[in-house]
């Protein structure tokens, strides 16, 4: 709402934004990204969701319509904008412990220690990558800020990541800055995550783990790169916890997700940069936003109908709420559920004889909800309103399969296409355990950019070899 209250301002019609008083320092921050810290709000109390239809009056009455009507007839108060920092600017200068206290008090830093940004380091990071440094990738929201090189590489060096992770951290901006993937909604109140994705050559060169305990902490490419994305959503994006971060619970970042490309190879699967349309071989990443996930173990069977009903079940249930990204009430048909396989479970799947294609089109079949219980989800629990699956058939948003009858114990599937299950395969390659993601629609949409490595990399990378 104050994104087109700050273009109808500028257009020289006074506004008054209506804002939960538990967003109130998000709107502040927000328009001050927008470059017009003073633009009205009004305040709603509470949150009109827990509250009866009395309560809602009364409170409009007597405080969100006062509100409205000073913003409307009051001139607000100019207020002068701060400069920040250039972005070769020296902030700090102390020792280890006094550089990083100054860099939580600047809510710079996510609660850790910092590795300090100093120029050496930052020479060294941009020695890996062939983009100029003063490059702008985009400006992303809500801090209306550049995804720069330079900023780019002060971030990583910040997370801990080492130089020759730079290609890498680029493709990531690349991704953030892309509209596709709507970095915007990044502090929305469900406090989703997002999974970064790594396909290529380069999860060898540089020692990403692939196996056993891929999702977990401890290995420094997987941890610091998935720990950069976090501080660049707060550096450059400018998602901080309480301003514009609203996560009601929150999570903390998740470490990259390395596919295992020699599993890939020998029972034939794409790698999922190849689903998102790159060619086999290449280096890439995706980031996707993921509002929760769990591991289903022991995933039991020597053929696919003997697994695949567990694994359909595992990933139907973790999609609730999500729903709503697929049939209505949010958008319609971006719900990109993930399922991660360990090698073991994908191998025996495939030497049955079937493709990832198949995977897929046996969990459009089967990983199914009750359309009783999306409609209660949609009409009652959370008020996405769509009036029913058969009416957004009949508006043609809706395929077929969604009202095949009146039944509302028929199971409808949580996706239009087969293709838009993520199905990746990574872990323990001698343990029959699954991992199911639910994703958050369009509101961090799969995004995937290609890795662009320095020319020098076969040169530098075989040294870099022997460090991992």
């Amino acid at each position: 709402m104050l994104r087109a209250a700050e273009i109808v301002e500028r257009a020289g019609f006074p506004t008054s934004s209506l804002v939960c008083e538990g967003f109130l320092l998000q709107a502040e921050a927000t328009a001050l990204g927008l470059g017009m810290p003073n633009l009205p709000v009004a305040r709603i109390v509470g949150h009109p969701g827990a509250q009866s239809d009395a309560e809602i009056r009364r409170n409009a009455a007597e405080v969100t319509a006062a509100d409205v009507i000073a913003n409307l007839t009051v001139q607000p108060d100019v207020i002068e904008l701060g400069s920040e920092p250039g972005g070769r600017d020296i902030v700090f200068a102390g020792g280890f412990a006094d550089v990083n206290a100054h860099f939580v008090t600047q809510e710079w830093s996510d609660g850790l220690p910092i590795v300090p940004p100093t120029l050496a380091r930052i020479e060294e990071f941009l020695s890996f990558t062939p983009r100029g440094r003063d490059e702008v990738l985009g400006v992303v929201l809500p801090a209306s800020r550049a995804v720069s090189i330079w900023a780019i590489a002060v971030n990583g060096v910040m997370a801990g990541c080492r130089p020759e992770y730079m290609p890498i951290l680029v493709a990531l901006g690349e991704a953030m800055a892309d509209p596709v993937y709507g970095v915007e909604h990044s502090g929305n109140t469900p406090g989703s995550e997002t999974l970064i994705i790594l396909n290529g050559p380069i999860i060898r060169q540089l020692g990403f783990n692939f196996e056993q305990g891929v999702l977990r902490d401890g290995f420094q490419a997987n941890t610091s790169v998935g720990r950069f994305w976090r501080l660049a959503l707060r550096n450059i994006a400018g998602f901080l916890p309480h301003k514009t971060d609203k996560a009601t619970f929150g999570n903390t970042f998740r470490v990259v997700l390395a596919e295992n490309e020699e599993a890939l190879a020998r029972i034939g699967w794409p790698a999922n940069s190849v689903d998102m349309g790159f060619d086999a071989g290449d280096n890439t990443v995706t980031i996707t936003r993921m509002t929760g996930g769990g591991v289903f173990p022991s995933v039991t069977g020597s053929t696919p109908e003997q697994m695949m009903p567990y694994i359909a079940d595992a990933l139907a249930a973790q999609t609730g709420w999500e729903i709503v990204f697929t049939v209505g009430g949010l958008t319609y048909g971006t719900l990109r559920p993930a399922v991660v396989l360990s090698p073991i479970l994908a191998e025996t799947i495939a030497k049955a004889g079937w493709s990832k294609r198949d995977v897929k089109r046996y969990l459009y079949d089967h990983a199914r909800m009750k359309a009783g219980r999306i409609e209660s989800i949609t009409e009652e629990w959370a008020d996405f309103r769509i009036t029913s699956l058969k009416h957004q058939v009949n508006l043609g948003r809706l395929p077929r399969a969604f009202a095949e009858s009146d039944d509302p114990e028929r199971m409808v599937p949580i996706v239009l296409d087969p293709d838009d299950f993520m199905v990746l395969v990574s872990g323990d390659s001698l343990r029959t355990n699954a991992y199911a993601f639910a994703q958050n629609g369009y509101l961090g949409f799969p995004t995937a950019k290609r890795i662009v490595l320095p020319d020098d990399w076969e040169t530098r990378g075989r040294i870099e070899k022997l460090r991992v």
